[in-house]
């Protein structure tokens, strides 16, 4: 930390520091709605083997857009120009800008010279010209009289509201400029993520050379504070050694051609391929929500769909399920309750799916859907997009089909015992944890806490475990309970209890691992003895991280692989580790785009005596066999399924207001807010419905 500070002291007097990263308007560019991305770096400084070092990235986040007040008002508002306000600003709007604006730092332009500044603490509901107030001499005037008498100013935008600071000053906008450097807190809207990413994704030798014009930003030569530390720091990268771990050969059903294989690059295909383990569809039902897609069109593509599930290895028993029209905006409970009865009826058989259409990507419709099938119902629904109905694709008919087979308790691939020797040779079960946050700036939604775990010798399928518990605590609560839930679905799954645990954690920083380990660990410990006194299986404690910055970059062309990253299966534990912990940085990914990010195992409890190849291989050969992909995933599947389960139970809230994405749920204080929270179906939990 001390170093940390020294490193810090110059640049932050000069830029304006976030957190460990700096920023500058040099390099900004406008996102939608007043909304501004300014690049900066990264730096900190970390204890390696035999020495220190500091890590350096580019880095990015979103400002408040500076300049006159009415004219980002006009653009938050997704307006063209301030002219399109001249009627008022709806209420719902007023509420959203209100959101936006309040505590950002304004300056004041009336004065002349006197440029005062203030922090906005709420809008007034009227516009300036109806806004009343007494002056000193108790006479009644609008906002907008006062500036024409007080300041012989007649306002321009007189139908706009006023700014209030302070108690009750009241400041009509024209008058106002935001102040630039001002970082946006709030979550970023999908228009402005996806500029945000545009912006950001840059390929690796791109990043590389931002990355080596920053250090000068850093002033690390001829800084006086360094320099009377005695401490200098080395202005080139450094130069590390990895390995590539060999491919693992994953296994599809028998009968498809080229059974096991060994993928070529980190991704496959799935033609002549069929799921290891098919389910059997024979009562589902469809609804579709868009009117606008007619009946023929759902019809050909239910058949298309059909043909290629059975192509893949699902065994569809009826080919024609029930289909019912519905009112995305009307009564979902009905009308899925409904679907659910017509799958039961036409097929004489408890139902096992319902497939929604939906006619658009919005929020609310799939939250009432998810909520409704995995909190009242209890059964799978895999929703479609209408635009996807029209030309049914063989491609996004097989990525159905793999949801839709893991949700009926399928199997799409595994690996063969030899390449899984740690879960092959005992009863061993992988388990993945994670704690998701509401968004910044939400203290009122609680924090959900989610398990994974698999159930089987072969890791394939997962059951899972979900609580809800206080805003933003990072340890998990009922640790001890959820466990004992999850060794109890293995051990109806495979008739054994398991020896050994490997655990992997995600979403802890390293301030946090001495907590959440002592925490966890015993909780994990608890739970074994209070199913059996003597029952103590040997546990491995993972702490999984992608929020680091530390990127790699192959030196040799032929060292990388298409998109310029390093080769999937690139392991890095010398040099740039922690000085004695066993770690690891690991890239199991093939990139698509922009510059991949490794991830960072961290083990911080290994009783399973793994040797560093050991649990490195294990990893790396998992990511292989995520389920809804034909390609290695970033990070351990366990991990990546506990975040898709911590995600989905968001929407399991019952009178969540998802149409307003930024809508906070003052009302209910913490203890309402948990209790709000349905839980999963107990027959949902031992599938994985979240896929």
């Amino acid at each position: 930390m001390v170093l940390d500070v020294l490193i810090r002291y110059v640049p932050s007097n000069v830029h304006i520091g976030v957190g460990r990263s700096f920023y500058t308007p040099a390099d900004k560019r406008a996102l939608p709605n007043g909304a501004e991305v300014w690049q900066g770096y990264y730096q900190s400084a970390r204890p390696t083997v035999g020495k220190m070092m500091i890590n350096v990235d580019v880095s990015s986040t979103a400002f408040i857009e500076s300049g006159p007040v009415p004219e980002v008002v006009a653009k938050m508002l997704g307006r063209r120009s301030i002219d399109e306000l001249r009627r008022g600003i709806p209420e719902r709007e007023l509420t959203k800008l209100v959101k936006l604006l309040k505590n950002v730092y304004i300056n004041v332009i009336h004065r002349g010279e006197k440029k005062l500044k203030y922090r906005v603490t709420k809008l007034t509901p009227s516009p300036a010209d109806r806004t009343m107030f007494k002056d000193e001499a108790g006479n009644e005037m609008s906002v907008a009289d006062y500036f024409a008498k007080q300041y012989n100013k007649r306002l321009a935008l007189p139908f706009l509201p006023c700014i209030v600071v302070k108690k009750d000053i009241f400041l009509p906008m024209e008058v106002c400029e935001i102040i630039p450097g001002q970082r946006l807190e709030k979550k970023l809207n999908e228009k402005q993520t996806a500029e945000m990413i545009k912006f950001t994704c840059q390929k690796p030798n791109i990043r590389a050379n931002k990355i080596r014009q920053g250090l000068g930003l850093m002033q690390h030569r001829d800084n006086p504070y360094l320099q009377q530390f005695g401490m200098a720091v080395k202005p080139e990268m450094a130069v590390v050694k990895a390995r590539v771990l060999p491919t693992p050969k994953i296994s599809y059903h028998q009968s498809s051609q080229d059974a096991e294989f060994a993928p070529q690059g980190g991704a496959w295909n799935l033609r002549g391929k069929k799921v290891a383990q098919g389910a059997t569809l024979g009562s589902w039902s469809v609804v579709n929500f868009a009117g606008a897609v007619p009946l023929p069109a759902i019809q050909r593509f239910i058949r298309e769909l059909c043909q290629t599930f059975i192509d893949t290895g699902l065994n569809v028993v009826n080919r024609q399920p029930p289909i019912i029209s519905a009112d995305p905006h009307g009564n979902i409970e009905r009308t899925l309750k409904e679907a659910w009865l017509k799958a039961g009826n036409a097929a004489k058989a408890n139902p096992q799916l319902i497939l929604c259409i939906l006619p658009n990507t919005g929020v609310p419709l799939y939250a009432e859907i998810k909520r409704i099938s995995d909190t009242l119902i209890g059964v799978p629904t895999q929703c479609l997009q209408s635009k996807h109905i029209a030309d049914a694709k063989k491609q996004y008919c097989a990525n159905v089909c793999l949801k839709v087979n893991m949700k009926l308790g399928g199997m799409n691939l595994f690996l063969s015992p030899p390449q899984i020797p740690f879960i092959a040779q005992r009863p061993t079960i992988i388990i993945g944890a994670d704690v998701t946050h509401p968004s910044p700036g939400d203290f009122n939604r609680p924090s959900i806490a989610a398990l994974s775990a698999s159930m089987d010798a072969r890791a394939s399928r997962y059951s899972s475990a979900i609580r809800v518990q206080a805003n933003r605590t990072e340890i998990i609560a009922d640790l001890a309970n959820m466990m004992k839930e999850i060794l109890k679905n293995f051990y109806q799954s495979c008739g054994q209890k398991p020896e050994r645990i490997l655990f992997y954690r995600d979403g802890v920083s390293e301030g946090q691992f001495k907590q959440v380990m002592d925490s966890e660990v015993a909780a994990i410990r608890a739970a074994c003895a209070s199913l059996e006194k003597t029952y103590q299986p040997t546990l491995t404690f993972v702490v999984v991280q992608k929020r680091h910055h530390a990127r790699f970059f192959p030196i040799e062309q032929r060292d990388a692989d298409r998109t310029g990253n390093c080769l999937p299966g690139t392991v890095i534990d010398t040099d740039i580790v922690h000085p004695f912990e066993f770690d690891f940085y690991l890239q199991s990914h093939a990139g698509l785009q922009g510059t991949s990010r490794p991830t960072h195992y961290h083990v911080l409890h290994d009783e399973n005596k793994f040797t560093s190849d050991a649990l490195q291989e294990l990893t790396y050969n998992l990511c292989y066999i995520y389920g809804r992909a034909t390609r290695a995933v970033s990070i351990v599947p366990a991990a990546y399924y506990a975040d898709l389960i911590a995600a989905r139970a968001r929407f399991h809230r019952r009178g969540e207001n998802w149409s307003d994405t930024d809508a906070t749920s003052e009302s209910m204080d913490s203890e309402a807010q948990m209790a709000s929270f349905a839980t999963v179906k107990p027959e949902l939990q031992k599938v994985m419905y979240y896929m």
